[in-house]
């Protein structure tokens, strides 16, 4: 029995077709990131290894990469991760008081999953916006800037379709 669906192993063969056959590895990050949106947003050691094997390469070198880059989740996340800059400049523009306004109003601490499935919270080193602290970042698509907690609460209910917190 494999891990890898039909729909994974092109995933991976499309990365791989980017890169000498010498060259394998470099494809792990792209692979990883279409595997985990195929497995429900998450990648666990099953489909790690499978990963690796599949591809041929060490299963050592696609946990270096699954465990060091903050877009890999590695347990299971709400429908909408919450992804917050927690550095310096984010951290001195009072993404502090984003973090408690989040984990207050649902619930949730950092790297937990809220109640009702909908909200995952993760603290991230840097999203690369440091000039429009604090921000965060809704699953890998959405970048909300100049938060402050009115503007964290519009976003929670936006996201929950509306609903009063």
């Amino acid at each position: 029995m494999t891990a890898l669906t039909d729909p994974m192993k092109k995933i991976i063969d499309d990365e791989l077709s980017h890169y000498p056959a010498d060259k394998r590895q470099s494809a792990i990050i792209g692979a990883l990131m279409g595997v985990q949106r195929e497995h429900g947003g998450h990648l666990d050691q099953f489909i790690i290894d499978a990963v690796a094997d599949y591809m041929d390469i060490p299963r050592i070198a696609a946990y270096e990469v699954a465990t060091f880059y903050s877009m890999f989740n590695l347990s299971p996340t709400g429908q909408y991760q919450l992804s917050v800059c927690a550095n310096i400049s984010c951290m001195l523009n009072g993404a502090d008081t984003i973090i408690d306004t989040i984990k207050e109003t649902l619930d949730v601490t950092p790297d937990g999953v809220s109640e009702d499935g909908l909200f995952s919270l993760k603290l991230v080193s840097c999203l690369g916006h440091c000039d429009n602290a604090p921000m965060l970042q809704v699953n890998d698509q959405r970048c909300v800037m100049k938060l402050t907690p009115e503007k964290v609460k519009m976003l929670l209910s936006e996201l929950r379709g509306g609903a009063k917190l």
